[in-house]
């Protein structure tokens, strides 16, 4: 496999979300549906809503536009996109990547969750998990860093200080607006939501990721103290063999292949932006576990620690990120690329978008933006960043 194949793959996902102007249906925006919202009384009952939505998630038939469900920009979504737009801009430091990195941050701008002590931002969709239920835009930590990154991703570019401040007041929200649940010594978790007291490690990992990036920038010492102290509750919490569960609640014991590869960019992303080098033998034996486990030699990805199916789209997109934050891409090339060979193979359709997931015996097709489109957009963006970077520097 060469770039030339990634390019292609790329340029017809590209144009894909480009034409479908970045708006699109969710895994779990069942909730959304004008329908649903119709029906007496249901609507109230947590069981109903945690059933329908999981009968749009599951069903491998995209009944949403007959429910009244729309197409719609999600915050996460956008971060994702303008994290990919600088490593293409990068790569090529082009205009026309400036002008979607500038139309990506006035987006984000302005789908901030209000009330708030900081800038923040939920789904854009009621969501009923096990564990809670957050009405649409309820802010979470896992979108608000992850757009709070890609902020910071483009303020190292435009050196536009909004940027640069929405990120930084993000860290506000995280520390002034989440619940925290205390572990031993000075260890903390964050909470998912203000929502909710819930552990998840990868949650709690992004938030202190946060925290420890702008700590590179601003030098504020309660920024780093406190990134440490919820590094610290997550490492504590690693078991023997290397892996993570879910989280702490029983409902949360199992160990998947992407919020495997969320700890692990953290943890190394945290060590990257402190200097601090106390959990690195824990990233090492994390890492170890995630590439031993998760893929197969024919380049499938697997889901849970235990299980193959289903094949998700987003395991083999957060294996390239994961493999770039550890400085890993070049070490385990021959590997990332049969993954995203049959990624490509198997899970892109001709008119260029990425499908959900396959089971064993059926594949949902169904083109979700955030879930599925998002993450392969970042996913290429970072591997033909890293790979023509080399090239070009082999050439010079």
């Amino acid at each position: 496999m060469n770039n030339t194949s990634i390019n292609i793959s790329f340029k017809q996902l590209k144009s894909y979300c480009e034409r479908s102007d970045f708006k699109g249906y969710d895994p779990y925006d069942g909730l959304n549906s004008k329908l649903f919202q119709c029906i007496p009384f249901i609507p109230k009952l947590k069981w109903a809503r945690l059933i329908w939505i999981q009968v749009f998630k599951r069903s491998p038939l995209n009944l949403r536009k007959w429910v009244g469900i729309k197409k719609e920009d999600n915050p996460k979504a956008m971060g994702l996109f303008l994290t990919g737009y600088c490593h293409l801009y990068h790569q090529d430091p082009q205009q026309a990547y400036v002008d979607k990195i500038a139309y990506f941050v006035s987006k984000i701008e302005s789908l901030q969750s209000k009330g708030y002590s900081g800038s923040c931002w939920g789904y854009n969709f009621d969501w009923q998990a096990k564990a809670f239920f957050q009405p649409k835009y309820t802010p979470t930590i896992v979108a608000s860093s992850f757009v709070a990154n890609a902020l910071l991703d483009a303020y190292e570019i435009t050196r536009e200080s909004r940027c640069l401040d929405m990120a930084r007041s993000t860290c506000d929200f995280i520390l002034k607006d989440l619940n925290r649940t205390k572990g031993d010594g000075n260890s903390i978790a964050f909470s998912y939501s203000p929502v909710d007291n819930s552990v998840v490690y990868n949650a709690s990992l992004l938030g202190a990721r946060l925290l420890a990036r702008v700590y590179s920038i601003t030098k504020e010492t309660d920024l780093k103290n406190t990134a440490t102290s919820a590094v610290q509750f997550c490492c504590a919490h690693q078991k023997e063999n290397g892996s993570w569960s879910y989280g702490t609640l029983p409902f949360h014991q199992w160990i998947d292949n992407f919020h495997s590869g969320y700890n692990l960019e953290c943890i190394a992303d945290y060590i990257k932006y402190t200097g601090d080098e106390t959990y690195a033998a824990a990233l090492k034996k994390g890492f170890q576990y995630y590439i031993d486990t998760f893929f197969l030699e024919d380049g499938r990805c697997k889901y849970y620690s235990n299980h193959l199916y289903p094949i998700d789209i987003h395991a083999p997109s957060q294996l390239i990120v994961t493999l770039h934050k550890l400085n890993a891409l070049e070490a385990h090339q021959a590997m990332a690329e049969k993954v995203l060979q049959w990624t490509i193979d198997n899970m892109q359709s001709p008119k260029g978008y990425f499908y959900y997931q396959i089971n064993r015996y059926i594949t949902s097709k169904i083109p979700y933006m955030r879930w599925s489109q998002a993450w392969m957009f970042v996913c290429f963006s970072i591997y033909l960043s890293h790979f023509n970077k080399i090239n070009k520097d082999d050439a010079a």
